[in-house]
């Protein structure tokens, strides 16, 4: 894609490379604002040789390459909540500044975790699946209420505490392990805080919602799955590679528990997941921030970190802030 620019390059430059609505964007009328397709590399170093600030969401990835080629980039900016595509050590020795939109999607991914837990108990999955199928089979599919059941979430966090509070409504027990909470904090919010290897062995739901980092990679693989009950459900909205999959798909074929929801994958696109072939398995993907109302949340947050970086104010969001000097952080704005 060829870039575009809609003023005049006396401005400072504000690069799009992933698609934004233009009523997000509205916001940026005092800049010269341009567009690419930051899911090519090469279209992307070339486009950024201008830019004071990078919008992205997760199709482009702002790389070491890509940082090195922007002299003039002050600010990267992800309309979105994760920075896996960011390159943020990069960044931070470039004086660039890295924000993202933490708070954008956390009542979606959390009102999609009970949707989740709801169709896995019922096998809401594999009974409409069976209907698309020309067969009408009531009594294949007697699922479970979750009432009464014991939930524990991995990670009380800002989705966690949500999910929480909405499954209180549901008169369930709650667990929570999470090791930067105290139980006084975890009781708070209606759980009793516990270690995970507890949790895992007395939940009939188990729902994760923790950051992919080295400390939790693989964290529920082989021997945390031996120590769940036949009933347990395993729900994931978070990141993938937190479960091992290859562990999950022996669990479940083997029956030693009884379903997964899964929304994220360890490789995505995830079409050729072999857990997809289990009808154990309750699959969307990667769904969580995939609501109007977080879209928008996100990319209006995204923006108003770059007006606040080109005006020279102080960034919230900008993650890396305390390790960018002071000169790099507050920029003069150009424009007008």
């Amino acid at each position: 894609m060829t870039p575009t620019h809609t003023s005049t390059p006396e401005k400072p430059v504000v690069l799009v490379a992933d698609p934004l609505p233009a009523a997000t964007l509205a916001a940026l009328s005092a800049y010269d604002v341009r567009r690419c397709d930051g899911g090519d590399p090469a279209a992307l170093r070339e486009a950024v040789r201008d830019a004071h600030a990078l919008l992205i969401r997760s199709g482009t990835t702002a790389d070491a390459d890509a940082i090195a080629a922007a002299p003039h980039l002050k600010i990267i900016s992800r309309a979105g909540v994760g920075l896996d595509n960011v390159d943020v050590a990069a960044a931070t020795r470039a004086g660039v500044l890295v924000a993202n939109a933490p708070q954008s999607n956390v009542l979606s991914v959390a009102e999609l975790t009970v949707a989740l837990i709801i169709s896995s108990l019922r096998k809401v999955y594999a009974a409409g699946a069976s209907l698309r199928a020309g067969r009408w089979e009531r009594s294949a599919f007697k699922g479970g209420e979750l009432a009464g059941r014991r939930v524990g979430i991995v990670g009380l966090g800002n989705v966690g505490r949500l999910v929480a509070r909405r499954l209180a409504a549901f008169d369930v027990e709650l667990y929570a392990y999470d090791p930067f909470v105290t139980a006084e904090q975890a009781q708070a919010f209606g759980a009793r805080s516990v270690e995970l290897d507890e949790l895992m062995s007395a939940c009939d739901i188990v729902t994760v919602h923790l950051p992919k980092n080295p400390a939790t990679l693989g964290l529920i693989g082989e021997r945390e799955l031996r120590l769940a009950r036949p009933t347990l459900h395993l729900v994931n909205t978070s990141r993938g590679g937190i479960v091992d999959e290859r562990a999950l798909a022996e669990a479940l074929a083997e029956g030693r528990i009884a379903g997964a929801a899964l929304d994220v994958f360890e490789t995505e696109p995830a079409t050729g997941s072999p857990l997809l072939d289990l009808d154990t398995v309750t699959a969307t993907p990667h769904l969580g921030a995939s609501t109007a109302e977080a879209q928008d949340r996100a990319g209006h947050q995204a923006v108003e970190s770059v007006c606040q970086a080109l005006e020279g104010r102080p960034v919230p969001l900008a993650m890396n802030a305390g390790d960018v000097a002071p000169a790099a952080a507050a920029v003069p704005a150009m424009a007008g």
